[in-house]
C-alpha cells in the first residue's frame, strides 16, 4: 500500500510521527538489566574468542545461547547472530589472521575470499529468506541437525558408524 500525500507538511508529519514510534520503541526494548547486560556480554565474548580460535561462534554459540538465555525464538537468535557479523566486526579479525598468515608463509588467497563472500551473500539473503517463512519449530529441528551433522563429522563418528555398519553386515 502506498500512501498518497495532499502536501510536503503532511508527509513531514506522518513521517515525523512514524519515526517518533519507532524511536520509542527502541528505547523501551533497550532497557535493560545487569544481568542481561552481563549475560549479554558474556555471550558476545565467548562466541568472539571462538570465532578467533576455530572460525565459529556465532551460529554454534550465539544462537543456542540467545535462545537459552534469553529466551529468543530461532528467528530473533539467527537475525541478531547476523546483525553481530558486521563489516567491522569481521573486518578485525579478518586483518589479523591475513597478517598472520602471511607472517608464517601461509598467505590467504583474497580471490577464494572474495567469490567466498559474493557466494555467502547471495546464499545469506536466500537463506534469511527461507527462514523467516519457516515455522520456528522447524527452523529449530534444522538447526540442530545440522549442528549435530557437525559434531559427528568433526568427531570422526561417521566414519566408525561406517565402519561398525560394515562389520555388522
Amino acid at each position: 500500500m502506498q500512501l498518497r500525500f495532499t502536501n510536503k507538511i503532511t508527509r513531514v508529519k506522518v513521517l515525523n510521527n512514524f519515526y517518533m514510534q519507532s524511536f520509542n520503541q527502541n528505547i523501551i526494548q533497550q532497557k535493560m538489566t545487569v544481568q542481561i547486560i552481563l549475560t549479554v556480554l558474556i555471550i558476545g565474548l565467548a562466541a568472539g574468542m571462538l570465532s578467533g580460535l576455530v572460525g565459529v561462534g556465532g551460529g554454534i554459540i550465539m544462537v543456542p545461547a540467545l535462545i537459552f538465555f534469553l529466551n529468543y525464538n530461532q528467528h530473533q537468535a539467527q537475525g541478531t547472530s547476523l546483525g553481530v557479523l558486521t563489516l567491522p566486526v569481521v573486518l578485525i579479525a579478518s586483518l589479523y589472521y591475513y597478517d598472520q598468515c602471511k607472517k608464517m608463509g601461509t598467505p590467504m588467497d583474497l580471490k577464494v575470499i572474495g567469490l567466498l563472500a559474493v557466494g555467502f551473500v547471495g546464499g545469506a539473503y536466500l537463506g534469511s529468506k527461507l527462514a523467516v517463512s519457516l515455522p520456528t519449530d522447524i527452523l529449530k529441528k534444522i538447526f540442530a541437525i545440522i549442528l549435530f551433522y557437525t559434531a559427528i563429522k568433526m568427531l570422526g563418528w561417521d566414519a566408525l558408524f561406517i565402519k561398525w555398519i560394515k562389520g555388522v553386515f
